[in-house]
């Protein structure tokens, strides 16, 4: 595995990039727009620069890795040297098929497509390419330098070789890998996004109010942050895609989102990245201010 090509340059897409290059990997980083791809520079140079405040990473390592990066907004000529793509786009079903298709076409056939997708199925991804056996899942946490765990999801046809290959090469990346089966949700928000639900219909029901929720959940429970806390982050229109994946995978009510979810992503309230969700987040991301539709 020499050469890795990473589809869309967003949150994630920047911080998988990031990951590859700081660990000597040429990476190519491909969107459609150039104007996303100089500002997932700019994301991974400031990233960068706090790694070597903590006294983690030397100036000259920072500008290695930035070189590591070539920037494409032509799918087929950023994938077709690439041994491994990984996609990170928007959690979109017809979009990631669009995608693999095109990257099916454009990748040399040896090549392992891989889905950073938190939900969507691997093995549903695979059917749209002539090569199942090399698409597998490859779900990192936000934010990808910082966070640990890489879920490997093995999709119905991926190969023992493959997910092998995968689980060894997050190890290369200073990760930990956790192998997972291809079900609605995987393990992380199979578990997580019915928590988060739960919560939501805390607060829609009265039970309790935005802080107190988080409190319990984090002085209780050990949690680092609250569920409501961490749909903001998250962002609720992902949580919501996520849900409804859920519930249309098992067909089972306990899954359905909350109505007020459902309505503050139709509002346009999407969490931090809107500005505002459960908490009001225009004047950053340090301190919690409840948002004010929910203050007592």
């Amino acid at each position: 595995m020499k050469k890795v090509a990473v589809i869309g340059s967003g949150t994630m897409g920047n911080g998988i990039a990031h990951v590859f290059a700081q660990n000597g990997f040429p990476v190519s980083l491909v969107d459609i727009s150039d104007e996303a791809l100089q500002r997932a520079l700019g994301t991974i140079a400031k990233n960068l620069d706090r790694i070597i405040a903590k006294g983690n990473l030397t100036e000259e390592q920072k500008q290695q890795t930035l070189t590591n990066i070539t920037t494409y907004t032509d799918t087929r000529e950023g994938v077709k040297d690439a041994d491994l793509v990984v996609e990170a786009a928007t959690e979109n079903v017809d979009l990631k098929l669009k995608i693999f298709r095109d990257l099916d076409s454009f990748a040399k056939p040896e090549a392992i497509l891989a889905s950073n997708t938190s939900s969507i199925s691997i093995t549903k991804i695979a059917s749209v390419t002539n090569r199942p056996d090399k698409v597998i899942g490859m779900h990192f946490m936000n934010p990808v330098p910082v966070m640990k765990l890489v879920e490997v999801i093995r999709g119905y046809s991926t190969s023992d070789e493959v997910t092998q290959q995968i689980m060894e090469l997050s190890k290369q990346l200073g990760k930990v890998p956790a192998e997972a089966n291809d079900y609605p949700g995987f393990v992380a928000n199979r578990i997580l996004m019915p928590m988060i639900n739960e919560a939501i219909y805390s607060l829609y029901e009265g039970v309790a109010g935005v802080e107190e929720i988080d409190a319990i959940m984090k002085l209780g429970m050990a949690h680092p942050m609250g569920p409501l806390q961490l749909a903001d982050f998250i962002g609720l229109d992902v949580c919501l895609s996520i849900l409804k994946v859920l519930h249309d995978g098992f067909g089972n009510p306990k899954y359905a989102p909350c109505p007020l979810l459902v309505n503050m992503v139709q509002a346009g309230h999407r969490g931090v990245k809107s500005g505002q969700g459960f908490y009001s987040w225009t004047h950053g991301t340090k301190e919690l201010v409840v948002a004010d539709r929910f203050r007592k």
